[in-house]
């Protein structure tokens, strides 16, 4: 049994052996030479980050995981094919009480997650009523018929779709590289169309210049070739090529100590051969190509070398390839510049992808216009309207004005002047008796007397 002072790293490779492969990302530093700095006891080693939607979540029931003893055990005996049937999930009803809740736990966040995530997406186009159950099939990393506790099937789906996603990673990278070198030429093109001939014929030219001068680099190794390793092991790592060991080559490597190359360390051993190719500091090397170069060349060295298609090479594995005829007598590498990427029907094809899509926007914005221009019409008639209104009422004003009568304010009722501003004398006496002021236009009759007495 390996160190348990390894077993988060070791526990986690075992696991997500197809789970956890490692996204490409540009390298700064040769992780060749961090053997110096040695591997601390008990160190848990980060990981990059998957690429995954639901990479935080699968780290958390990994790490949550690896603290109960029994799973550990079991996990370390485990091989691909029990992992991936689902064999290993049915371990999870034996694991502890607080291994279960602390697992609940992180599912019921999860779905929290995932409703927030729905919410957010349905507010921004202003739908409602969100079944969220109903939209939560479309997650398959857990099983969203019950939100509330996480069971085998839980860890069954976890683990499948981790799988299933990161089969199909590596392949949706390629092709999104072969839309941005489709994109990157159809704009080119459609640039040389606004220019009159002379300046076409100068971009034309200085477009071959920047080709033949990013085509003229040193040769490259065979990735995973005797003389590709032998040139990491002299310049990276310092050492007499005449001595070169393919074992302590790979424990040099192998940087955490965890008896495997990922493939993160793998594609450390390719920077030397990048750097022959790529430069950010010239005008005619494009970093998203060198990306592209890496990750081929760790597929290569995978498809090679990984026997057990579990995306980590072991000891063993590295071992049986150097005893290759491909190892000492390799076929010369091609790199992006020597292919061809695409071919003109699918330039053509991507092309008329972009006029469709370029259309539908087209549409929908002239739509939107339309929408625009009827609800500015709409205010305008409004605004008339309004105006119209004010109008009217403002005549009326005047006509009563001319008629003697007083004023009629905003609602209607009358403005009488406030007391004080009429003449002793001339309000009339109510009906009554009282000094209250007369209503316009009316007639005071004479007051009865009440001595007299009627026939």
């Amino acid at each position: 049994m390996r160190r348990l002072s390894v077993l988060p790293q070791q526990c986690l490779l075992l696991m997500t052996c197809l789970l956890m492969a490692l996204e490409a990302v540009p390298i700064d530093i040769d992780k060749t030479k961090v053997k110096a700095e040695g591997h601390v006891e008990g160190e848990k080693v980060e990981n990059p980050d998957t690429g995954l939607y639901y990479d935080e979540y699968l780290r958390q029931v990994i790490d949550v995981l690896e603290t109960d003893k029994h799973f550990r055990e079991k996990l370390q005996t485990a091989d691909i094919e029990e992992i991936k049937s689902g064999k290993l999930s049915r371990e999870l009803d034996l694991v502890s009480h607080h291994v279960r809740t602390r697992l609940d736990e992180l599912k019921r966040q999860e779905v929290a997650r995932l409703r927030m995530l729905i919410k957010a997406k349905m507010d921004s186009i202003q739908d409602t009523g969100i079944d969220h159950q109903a939209l939560l099939k479309q997650f398959e990393h857990l099983n969203h018929q019950n939100p509330d506790t996480f069971e085998p099937k839980d860890l069954d789906m976890l683990i499948k779709a981790a799988t299933s996603d990161l089969e199909n990673y590596d392949k949706t990278r390629h092709e999104e590289f072969k839309k941005y070198e489709m994109m990157k030429e159809h704009e080119r093109r459609e640039y040389l169309k606004t220019l009159d001939e002379e300046k076409r014929k100068r971009e034309e030219s200085k477009f071959e210049e920047m080709k033949k001068k990013h085509g003229d680099h040193p040769k490259v190794h065979h990735p995973g070739s005797k003389d590709q390793l032998k040139e990491v092991w002299e310049e990276a790592d310092g050492l007499d090529p005449n001595e070169f060991d393919p074992k302590t080559f790979f424990k040099l490597h192998d940087v955490n100590n965890d008896g495997f190359l990922d493939e993160q360390e793998l594609e450390a051993l390719f920077t030397k051969e990048l750097e022959k190719v790529y430069d950010p500091k010239n005008e005619e090397d494009d970093m998203v190509e060198m990306e592209e170069e890496r990750l081929r060349m760790r597929e290569h060295v995978m498809n090679e070398v990984d026997i057990n298609k579990d995306r980590l090479v072991t000891l063993e594995e590295f071992l049986r390839a150097t005893e290759k005829k491909e190892f000492l007598e390799p076929d010369s590498w091609e790199t992006l510049d020597q292919q061809q990427l695409f071919t003109e029907d699918e330039l053509k094809e991507f092309e008329n992808h972009i006029s469709q899509q370029e259309d539908e926007l087209r549409k929908k914005a002239e739509e939107l216009q339309k929408q625009k221009e009827e609800l500015q019409r709409q205010h305008d008639q409004l605004q008339a309207q309004k105006q119209e209104l004010q109008q009217v009422v403002k005549q009326m004003e005047q006509k009563k004005l001319q008629q003697g009568n007083p004023p009629a304010g905003p609602g209607g009722e009358l403005k009488i002047q406030p007391p004080g501003e009429h003449k002793t004398g001339d309000t009339p006496k109510h009906p009554v008796g009282g000094d209250q002021p007369l209503p316009p236009g009316h007639v005071q009759e004479p007051a009865v007397r009440t001595d007299q007495v009627h026939p």
